[in-house]
């Protein structure tokens, strides 16, 4: 498929564009099938943990030339930033798995149902996992065939405030790197630097490091650099159902976001060729 094309297949949505940049939406998805559904608890279809409109909100992304990655289906069904094999990106602290049981808030997913055993997360990784990732590991692979290094740029929103997860209200932008093992260094300062100047308050490898994707893909002596981006949902979205999407506070964001992206590319470019 050539660049700026689109591909659409039954699990994620893929835009190619030109740019050595690529927009990973691994929570964006609203599906949930209802072979799965049926065996939920009615807070399952709330869905309020996804990562409400972030197509929205990075749409001018694609005008700039970026590749947008975009998950169909629900993170209750499968999590697509979470290691295959399941084990705990955050060891020690209160998180959820690759087939989650229960919601960020600690309530029950499954009732008397069962929760999916290993055939069934076996099913859920082939069906939905793995294409995801092979189209993201393909399209890295095709900009960097291009360009020499790549940007990865992983975009996340939540909610504001989860007191089980942590204390108090976010940062408003979250960055992680993997405590700087995925990006190189004058990328993710050329980034910050960005957000320094604005009037949201950020942090960069608190609470959220990065999760699988920025952890695995992330492997800048390789040319690829990865960045996640957990934002605050309060800052362009109602955080309660119907989780509109507020435009005024949207459209304040989203020249930040820019900018960063901007920057961050900016500074790739400077960066020498790998061997």
């Amino acid at each position: 498929m050539t660049p700026d094309a689109r591909d659409d297949t039954p699990t994620y949505t893929l835009h190619r564009g030109h740019l050595p940049l690529l927009i990973s939406i691994p929570h964006l998805g609203t599906e949930l099938p209802p072979e799965f559904a049926a065996g939920m608890t009615d807070t399952a279809p709330v869905l309020q943990d996804t990562d409400w409109h972030l197509d929205r909100l990075y749409a001018f992304a694609r005008g700039l030339g970026a590749s947008v990655l975009q998950a169909k289906v629900s993170r209750y069904v499968i999590d697509l930033n979470r290691p295959p094999g399941g084990e705990s990106l955050y060891p020690g602290q209160t998180t959820t798995g690759l087939c989650p049981t229960e919601t960020f808030r600690g309530e029950p997913l499954y009732g008397a149902a069962p929760a999916p055993d290993g055939t069934q997360q076996a099913d859920r990784l082939a069906r939905y996992w793995r294409p995801y990732h092979d189209a993201l590991r393909a399209e890295l692979d095709r900009l960097q065939a291009a360009h020499g290094s790549v940007l990865l740029w992983d975009a996340h929103s939540i909610a504001s405030v989860l007191p089980r997860l942590f204390e108090g209200k976010l940062p408003d932008l979250n960055f992680g790197t993997a405590d700087g093992r995925s990006c190189a260094p004058a990328i993710l300062d050329a980034v910050v630097d960005e957000a320094r100047q604005s009037r949201y308050s950020h942090v960069v490898n608190g609470r959220f490091k990065g999760g699988h994707i920025t952890r695995h893909y992330g492997i800048p002596a390789s040319g690829v650099h990865a960045i996640q981006l957990e934002m605050g949902q309060d800052l362009y979205m109602q955080e309660t159902p119907p989780f509109t999407y507020l435009e005024h506070k949207a459209t304040s964001v989203q020249p930040l976001l820019q900018a960063m992206l901007q920057r961050a590319l900016a500074a790739l470019a400077t960066l020498p060729t790998p061997a």
